[in-house]
């Protein structure tokens, strides 16, 4: 059984307004030195809000979010941070329109099947 952390990625279309919809969930686990992202951003769903984001500049915000998770070059010096340093700076509490949930603890048997399951139920 292993300890993981997730969070919950959330596109926020206008943030003086405060409203958002689910887009993504990164999990991360240190013991086994494991982090991994998926978005899936729906474009009929992005069509429903006012926002000032263009649908492309989104999925651009998008891939610059899982270049640091997968510790990418071209994410930056804080792509080439430690897993859980990644993860801790990537779920920090911000005011943009991409922003995560606070990180939720729990425990694992199989890393990638929970990942599996928690996207299906948050983002899908």
């Amino acid at each position: 059984m292993q300890l993981y952390e997730y969070a919950v990625i959330r596109f926020v279309p206008k943030v003086e307004r405060e409203e958002f919809f689910n887009i993504g969930v990164v999990v991360f686990c240190k013991q086994s030195r494991y982090i991994q992202v998926r978005f899936f951003v729906d474009p009929n769903k992005f069509k429903l809000f006012r926002t000032e984001v263009e649908y492309e500049n989104l999925l651009e915000y998008v891939k610059a979010f899982e270049n640091i998770v997968v510790g990418n070059a071209s994410g930056g010096p804080i792509a080439k941070m430690e897993i859980a340093e990644r993860f801790r700076w990537l779920t920090a509490v911000r005011s943009s329109c991409i922003q995560t949930s606070r990180p939720h603890p729990g425990r694992s048997l199989d890393l990638s099947e929970t990942f599996d399951r928690l996207f299906d139920e948050i983002v899908l």
